[in-house]
């Protein structure tokens, strides 16, 4: 073969030796660029709560809210019974008032509560 022709080809096949070494160098860089990602979210990952946590989760703040509320029920349904009883005690004896003042009226002489009764009265 010529010389030329083979210090050509020797070129060539260097050139492409060269450019297979540094595509080589850039695909490592590259796997390890993407190793250490694939760490970072392997990591992160492990950090988020799974399924059942989440949803023990919920039902825990669930059943913690469902109480709140049903002690504050209660607490109202106490308090609407008081206000009724205190209610009825009220009436109950805003009526024996008003009939106590009925009885007094029955009993004394209208005349007394004039003016001019008061006047005639001797002293």
């Amino acid at each position: 073969m010529d010389p030329a022709a083979l210090k050509g080809l020797k070129d060539s096949l260097s050139g492409l030796e060269n450019r297979l070494a540094a595509q080589e160098t850039a695909s490592a860089n590259r796997f390890t660029e993407i190793e250490a990602r694939l760490d970072e979210h392997a990591s992160k990952l492990a950090d988020v709560p799974s399924t059942t946590q989440i949803v023990a989760a919920m039902e825990q703040l669930l059943a913690k809210t469902m109480s709140s509320l049903d002690e504050r029920l209660s607490t109202q349904a106490h308090s609407i019974e008081v206000l009724k009883t205190t209610v009825s005690q009220t009436d109950s004896l805003l009526e024996r008032v008003l009939e106590s003042l009925d009885s007094l009226q029955t009993y004394t002489d209208p005349a007394e509560f004039t003016g001019d009764a008061l006047l005639q009265r001797p002293a």
